[in-house]
């Protein structure tokens, strides 16, 4: 018996997308896919909804590339709110928590950030694509179930302070694979003591390609 004949076309190459705000990876991915009619595609690495930047997507023979991009190092400029945390970590959450914002100086703040450079641990939050018994996290988020997670070996080779106000800090993170930015901005705000959540995030770079500024 001969096989169906497959959709689309045959398209071959890497596409440097600009994700927009306020879509899933997948939903890009897909209108991607539609987009050049291409039979075959994938992406290299899941951006949070609320996230903009670079999204590589992989169209044909460049997805044999895409584990290679998945394991690349990932560049980020994040906004973090002080003094709120969220569900999600992020604006699109619930808020769960007010705290108190301290009159920090700009060298506790550094001591905090430094304890985040180089190998760190870090658990993986409820809201993300790892899967645990065959499910994935944010789906038992969704309905309500928290589980343990295993802490995560990492490196966070650069995190820069870029710009603060009273209760808002703009860091420039650089970090291996696996590495959460929501998840290290509310480890920040913890050390802070005030907690911290998301409210811009940009991924300017996976190795070796950046996003347009």
């Amino acid at each position: 018996m001969s096989r169906g004949r497959q959709r689309g076309r045959i398209v071959n190459g890497l596409l440097l997308l600009d994700k927009p705000p306020g879509i899933t990876s997948n939903r890009a991915l897909q209108a991607v896919k539609r987009i050049f009619d291409a039979r075959k595609a994938g992406h290299t690495g899941n951006l949070d909804p609320l996230a903009t930047g670079l999204l590589i997507i992989c169209l044909g023979e460049a997805t044999k590339i895409s584990a290679y991009l998945l394991d690349a190092d990932k560049r980020y400029r994040t906004t973090c709110r002080l003094g709120i945390k969220t569900s999600t970590a992020d604006a699109d959450g619930e808020i769960v928590q007010r705290r108190v914002v301290g009159q920090y100086s700009l060298a506790q703040i550094e001591c905090v950030l430094q304890r985040f450079r180089g190998g760190i641990e870090q658990v993986p939050p409820m809201y993300s694509a790892v899967k645990h018994a065959g499910k994935r996290l944010y789906t038992l988020a969704r309905d309500g179930i928290d589980v343990p997670r295993e802490p995560r070996s990492l490196m966070i080779y650069a995190l820069v302070l870029t710009g603060r106000d009273y209760d808002t800090l703009t860091l420039d993170v650089h970090c291996s694979k696996g590495a959460y930015v929501r998840t290290l901005v509310e480890d920040i705000g913890e050390a802070l003591g005030c907690g911290a959540h998301v409210t811009v995030l940009r991924r300017v770079g996976v190795a070796p390609y950046d996003a347009p500024e």
